[in-house]
């Protein structure tokens, strides 16, 4: 089992790098290539949901192993949160792709954490 972890500002221009990442640890953990781009966009509607709740940064870690999981966890909640319906079409979105996803949120009910496996 191998553990990867990472820690970047919420900004747009990180994401890339991050949807890299995530594809080479797909690659090590042998998906074809359709549900490597099903985990990148998981990855990536994931940061966006951390970053609408307010937060500037995030830490992600992966697990590789018989399967890849990811936790996503936001870091410093002092940005502005961003109410609407976006957060839902990305919850729709990653259990669609994934089925079971595990949304950690605060005493307001904003996610925190989010954690997935495929």
């Amino acid at each position: 089992m191998e553990k990867f972890k990472i820690s970047f500002p919420l900004e747009s221009e990180y994401f890339t790098t991050v949807r890299l990442t995530t594809g080479g640890l797909c690659a090590l953990a042998d998906f074809d290539v359709d549900s490597t781009e099903d985990f990148k966009v998981c990855v990536t509607e994931s940061l966006l949901i951390l970053k609408r709740n307010g937060f500037l940064n995030a830490e992600l870690s992966f697990t590789v192993s018989e399967m890849l999981s990811c936790e996503i966890v936001g870091v410093n909640q002092t940005g502005e949160v961003q109410d609407g319906f976006e957060d839902e079409i990305s919850y729709a979105l990653l259990n669609a792709l994934l089925g079971r996803v595990d949304f950690r949120k605060n005493e307001k009910g904003r996610v925190i954490a989010i954690s997935f496996g495929a």
